[in-house]
């Protein structure tokens, strides 16, 4: 027969992970801002890592006093902290003079990739400029740029089609499509709105009545089931407990 587990206990332990309590917080508002985390996590019995996490969700920070400390191992003009680590004045690196590591009497320099060169998976999923696609979303896409980031060598192409004909696009205003086909980019297919009016058009309200009960029924009906779940996953942990 398993052994009743107190409140307290149950949820002081839950899922496996030991939770924070009102005596813990206690603790981190009254020495957090004035002593080393390190001595904090110790006092807790947790690591440094969750201790300033849980300073960030108090919104408690170090004192100005303590940053000022020599505890703080802060560099500042006088002290002494991070000399011993540092490059003194004149120093002279100890491969100053000598061949780049590219360099070789041999055939090393030969057989090196050049610069753009692609190889394997690269070379095999490379895509030239104005390349298209269809993106997650359903939008037409084209590559427009090499550089980086990767993000942004790609363009929904209803965009360029519109920019092309009416310049940049305002800010906060969107490309709607006046038939709701995303892969219609004709320009004459394109209005620019903007996205307060484009939320309206989006929104659940619009719909049918029939659909939209529908969805709020499912809406609630997937929150029971996740409900039910953590109410079984936390009995499960008192039992195991």
């Amino acid at each position: 027969m398993i052994p009743a587990v107190s409140t307290a206990l149950s949820d002081r332990y839950r899922a496996g992970k030991r939770l924070w309590n009102l005596g813990d917080d206690a603790l981190m508002i009254a020495r957090y801002p004035h002593e080393p985390t390190k001595q904090i996590a110790t006092a807790l019995r947790r690591t440094t890592t969750a201790v300033s996490a849980r300073a960030g969700k108090l919104g408690i920070r170090k004192s100005a006093v303590y940053l000022a400390s020599p505890a703080a191992c802060r560099l500042r003009r006088g002290d002494q902290v991070g000399v011993v680590t540092r490059f003194p004045k004149g120093h002279v690196p100890l491969n100053k003079g000598l061949r780049r590591p590219w360099w070789s009497r041999g055939r090393m320099q030969e057989t090196q990739f050049r610069k753009g060169t692609r190889q394997g998976r690269a070379a095999a999923i490379y895509k030239p400029i104005g390349t298209e696609r269809i993106s997650k979303a359903g939008y037409l896409e084209r590559k427009i740029s090499e550089a980086l980031p990767f993000q942004r060598r790609w363009r929904a192409v209803h965009l360029l089609v519109w920019e092309a004909a009416n310049g940049p696009l305002p800010k906060g205003h969107a490309i709607a499509f006046k038939n709701s086909d995303r892969a219609d980019v004709r320009l004459e297919n394109l209005e620019c709105v903007p996205r307060r009016e484009l939320m309206a058009r989006n929104t659940v309200h619009t719909l049918p009545k029939p659909l939209i009960e529908t969805i709020y029924a499912l809406g609630a009906l997937t929150r029971l089931i996740q409900r039910k779940a953590r109410a079984d996953a936390e009995e499960q942990d008192r039992r195991s407990t």
